[in-house]
């Protein structure tokens, strides 16, 4: 939509927060600040196999609210600031192994959920953090490395063994150009709760792997809170990268009168 087409809507429908309603914006700077906490996530019952993940935010609140509204309502326009705020957890995970090029591999949807909302949102947020991240000074691009097939059940109500069982064989490796030696290879998804689906993604990654030094590491737009106090469950260097991109993810909010 052109900018008269969006003024227009605006007119119709204004433009709330998808966080906390507050007329005006997309996210507003204090919803958008919490997306910008990133984090070493972990969950409950951490999963053999499951890599290193890093969180922008905490999915409880607004956070939910912003990411729900993106992946289930049909706001498009939250592309921008989520994936910038995943594009903030990769750079976090990535100044751990710095200098490597990253490549980012989208966990692929399945085939239910593709036809329910009719797009790929996780890679949608992986082409925004790929451009953030390169135009932040990081090496990065998008490798959708996996492809999904047959069907799983609604993970709802099961355990952690239940869910890892469910997802069994439902990745398989994609193919494309070969990994680069190197290369710092980055599962990207818009939350992680038991880490089943990350866990399973990894173990398919592996056999896609160049020889050699090719870590795997992983990053989400946000985690679900640890049990029984939601607090973060370690910090992350803020160098350069994460600077640029706090900033830029300020300037894809609008700013309240109070913060």
């Amino acid at each position: 939509m052109g900018g008269l087409g969006a003024a227009l809507a605006d007119l119709v429908l204004p433009r709330t927060c998808a966080g906390c309603g507050v007329p005006g914006a997309v996210l507003c700077r204090r919803c958008a600040r919490l997306l910008a906490r990133p984090h070493v996530a972990t969950p409950r019952r951490v999963p053999a196999g499951l890599p290193p993940v890093v969180a922008a935010g905490v999915y409880a609140g607004p956070v939910r609210a912003a990411v729900l509204a993106f992946k289930e309502r049909g706001r498009a326009e939250l592309a921008g600031p989520l994936g910038t705020a995943l594009a903030l957890a990769v750079a976090a995970g990535a100044a751990v192994l710095p200098g490597r090029p990253v490549l980012l591999v989208p966990v692929p949807p399945s085939r239910a959920s593709l036809r329910s909302r009719g797009r790929d949102h996780v890679r949608e947020l992986a082409g925004v953090a790929a451009a953030e991240l390169s135009a932040a000074g990081v090496a990065a691009r998008v490798a959708p490395l996996l492809a999904r097939t047959g069907r799983v059940r609604d993970s709802a109500g099961l355990s952690v063994a239940e869910r890892r069982a469910n997802l069994a064989g439902t990745f398989v490796p994609r193919g494309g150009p070969a990994v680069p030696p190197g290369a710092l290879l980055v599962l990207v998804d818009d939350v992680l709760t038991s880490g089943a689906t990350l866990t399973e993604a990894a173990a398919v990654l592996a056999v896609t792997r160049a020889e050699g030094d090719t870590p795997v590491l992983a990053a989400a737009v946000a985690a679900t809170p640890r049990a029984p106090v939601p607090v973060v469950t370690g910090t992350v260097a803020d160098g350069a990268p994460q600077r640029g991109l706090r900033n830029r993810l300020d300037r894809l909010s609008t700013p309240l009168d109070s913060d």
